[in-house]
């Protein structure tokens, strides 16, 4: 116990709290059982590190790594009731998915330990709703993005932006305190989605963390083989390098050799796991639920290191708007247009995209990359990034 209090104290003491994710202000705190899931490398275990940091009392407080490897010969349970004896607030448990018994043991923490809090994270393809102890009734449960274009800026800037209310954005009033913010935003699109964007290995730090995704995380979830892990992958490769994706589940099935049932299995897990995005039509009826129109990479930083080489400007614009606003709105296919979003309709596209596609629909906008500033139904690209 010894080691895992000094990992934890030496952790505390290399993370920086200039910067703090959205979802910080988000949770609530005061709640017993805590879930923050998310895909790798969006910034779970700094956000546990920093709560801990700023807010509360590090030696009534415990951080452990679920993967940590003394956890081989001991119980997280056994750890949590020594903790607990001994005066322990708060247990912060980083990667539950990498424990076995996770969920039974989260259960008993809860029902024999009623004065500790328990914060957990994991991988966003776990799902606390499905687990065999019910611990949808006693854990809130969070989801933590990516950065936003507005929480890009205020990491590698220094600023200290606002969000702005979806409304606000249609009424263009976002206001940013940098003249030209389209450099910012192609560095975005290209590695700013996530909070390691400045390391100098950025790609090969990206396509390391997708292999884990797709080597472990996913195969754990689903009792996958490694035959299955080769069709994943090959599955990722398909929608990254065809542009736009729509798809086609038969003859999916038929180039990565699976039954056409299994592709949406794949399609659902590699969702689940924020892997790609699904966009859909508004449902009509029962029969037209979840019909697909198309699947988008889950953010441009995919794109660009799966598909440099076929790298297609409109379907980076498409994935940047899809992948910002579906945090906090429903975005579904628009029948004449890219996107319908609370009966607002959306064309996206370059400087010289025109009215054409959207005249004579009520309440609809051209949302335009390349330009700085926008005017009536025109919207800049980038500002669509403030969401959250």
């Amino acid at each position: 116990m010894e080691n895992l209090i000094s990992r934890y104290k030496y952790l505390l003491s290399i993370t920086n709290t200039d910067f703090v994710r959205y979802l910080h202000s988000i949770i609530n705190w005061e709640a017993r059982l805590i879930s923050i899931v998310g895909t790798r490398g969006v910034g779970k275990t700094t956000l546990l590190l920093q709560r801990i940091k700023l807010h509360l009392n590090t030696e009534k407080t415990m951080y452990v790594n679920a993967d940590d490897i003394y956890f081989t010969e001991h119980r997280l349970f056994d750890l949590a009731e020594t903790f607990y004896q001994n005066g322990g607030k708060h247990f912060f448990i980083d990667e539950i998915h990498k424990y076995a018994d996770w969920s039974k043991e989260l259960k008993m923490m809860y029902d024999y330990f009623p004065d500790l809090q328990v914060v957990f994270t994991g991988s966003s393809i776990l799902d606390i709703y499905k687990s065999s102890d019910d611990l949808s009734r006693r854990a809130r449960s969070y989801t933590l993005a990516g950065l936003s274009f507005r929480e890009y800026l205020n990491m590698s800037q220094k600023l200290t932006l606002p969000v702005y209310a979806f409304k606000d954005i249609l009424d263009n009033r976002v206001e940013l305190p940098i003249s030209h913010p389209l450099p910012l935003f192609k560095d975005y699109l290209q590695s700013g989605y996530y909070p390691f964007h400045a390391e100098p290995d950025f790609t090969p730090h990206l396509l390391a963390t997708l292999n884990q995704t797709l080597e472990n995380d996913i195969p754990t979830f689903a009792n996958m083989n490694m035959a299955t892990t080769r069709k994943l992958k090959q599955l990722l490769y398909l929608v990254a390098q065809s542009v736009p994706f729509k798809p086609n589940v038969t003859k999916i099935a038929a180039i990565i050799g699976v039954h056409r049932n299994q592709v949406n299995d794949y399609f659902y897990y590699m969702e689940k796991a924020g892997l790609i995005n699904r966009l859909n039509h508004v449902p009509e009826n029962i029969y037209s639920l979840g019909k697909i129109e198309k699947i988008y990479l889950n953010n441009p930083n995919l794109i660009y290191a799966l598909a440099f080489e076929k790298l297609n400007i409109g379907n980076l614009r498409e994935t940047f708007f899809f992948n910002q606003m579906q945090l906090n709105q429903s975005v579904y296919a628009s029948q004449k247009a890219d996107f319908l979003i609370d009966g607002y309709t959306f064309e996206v596209g370059g400087k010289t995209k025109n009215q054409k596609q959207i005249s004579n629909i009520p309440n609809a906008f051209v949302v335009k990359d390349d330009i700085e500033y926008g005017y009536q139904n025109v919207l800049p690209l980038w500002t669509f990034g403030f969401n959250y």
